[in-house]
């Protein structure tokens, strides 16, 4: 009953559950115990776990591996990173598992400095532990520390590349990526993954590098990522900001499975070539086809019709969102200001700036100064 409810994530009944074992008197095994921990570690309740671990500390499972584990794992989803440690700190015999969820822990809550102290105390490192310091640097924007970890590490996987690739990638490096690309393929004997694909196709798209563009999709093919739903959403994206959009809308055809973002991306690639009709035909298809749009499709949207002057009909979609529980954003209202005020709808506009939420008022401030100027310069 315990797996079945973690399966399902059914996570208070799976509490429930241990509190009837033991009004019975039943005692859980060390195998339904990290389940329970989990749960507890999933709905933050930090109470009912310390029950439990004193349940585990009265029968001797302490120093099950397993258990200990789980329950530093649970202090470290209630953010009680001391007790974790102190845990961590009792267990004689530490397995590599467990050195690496302690790490991760510190990795979590920014502490670097305290994660790298104690990778460097590990008496055996594996490939995941060297991992896991690296995208940690990567995601706390180390950029620096993850290039220098990385040339050390004794050996590379796909994942270790990957996140490389991705730390060039989130800090807007792009030649980088393309470089650590190139590196790749010449000197690194790993199968490549979707994930290296879509990182080095978001570089062509920002640089605008299509001939990189459509020799990779060449490659990605030829690899056996043809279908592959996040390759081909970004060979779309690539293809669209490079301004080759018929070739953008050729994947998207091609395409076996098309997901929310397939669709976004194609619509927003239309609008943004002012292939505006074009765009709001995608956004009848997308309903047809059973796709619900979200707030991402209806900015695409209100900019296919400011860019052709379709007044009402970009009134309509705006009007629509809250039939799909969207609240309109200042991305939204500025469009719509916008279309209104390229179409002469002055006042309109105005009245708009007028009646937007508090929040999104505040955020539009600059451009509704300047479209007050604006008015004042007509009359």
């Amino acid at each position: 009953m315990f797996k079945c409810y973690s399966q399902n994530k059914d996570y208070n009944e799976l509490i429930s559950l241990f509190g009837k074992m033991m009004e019975s008197h039943v005692k859980p095994s060390c195998y339904s115990i990290p389940l329970i921990l989990k749960a507890c570690g999933k709905v933050s309740s930090l109470c009912r776990g310390e029950q439990v671990h004193s349940f585990v500390i009265k029968s001797g499972f302490e120093t099950n591996p397993f258990v200990g584990n789980t329950l530093i794992e649970m202090y470290f989803g209630s953010g009680n990173i001391n007790l974790a440690r102190e845990l961590f700190d009792l267990v004689r015999d530490k397995d590599v598992i467990l050195w690496n969820k302690m790490i991760s822990g510190y990795i979590e809550i920014g502490d670097m400095e305290t994660a790298q102290k104690l990778f460097d105390e590990m008496p055996c490192k594996d490939i995941m532990s060297w991992n896991t310091m690296l995208n940690g640097y990567a995601n706390n924007g180390k950029i620096e520390a993850c290039e220098k970890l990385f040339e050390v590490m004794p050996k590379r996987n796909v994942y270790s590349w990957n996140g490389l690739i991705g730390a060039y990638a989130n800090q807007g490096s792009y030649f980088e990526v393309l470089t650590t690309f190139k590196r790749i393929l010449s000197e690194a004997e790993v199968v490549l993954d979707d994930a290296t694909l879509v990182f080095v196709l978001l570089a062509c798209a920002r640089l605008g590098a299509l001939d990189q563009g459509m020799w990779l999709h060449v490659y990605a093919q030829r690899i056996g990522y043809k279908g592959n739903i996040y390759v081909e959403n970004a060979l779309i994206d690539m293809y669209a900001k490079c301004g080759r959009i018929e070739y953008a809308v050729e994947v998207f055809k091609g395409m076996v499975k098309r997901d929310l973002v397939s669709w976004n991306t194609i619509i927003s690639g239309l609008a943004m070539h002012g292939h505006a009709s074009n765009a709001l035909t995608f956004v009848e298809r997308m309903k047809k086809a059973g796709v619900k749009p979200d707030g991402v499709t209806f900015l695409a949207v209100l900019c296919a019709c400011t860019h052709i002057g379709l007044v009402d009909e970009g009134l309509a979609y705006f009007q629509s969102m809250a039939d799909y529980c969207i609240s309109p954003q200042v991305e939204h209202y500025g469009c719509l200001i916008d279309l209104y005020a390229r179409s002469g709808h002055l006042s309109e506009a105005l009245n708009l700036v007028k009646i937007m939420p508090m929040e999104q008022m505040l955020s539009y401030g600059v451009l509704y100064l300047g479209l007050l100027g604006y008015t004042k310069m007509l009359k």
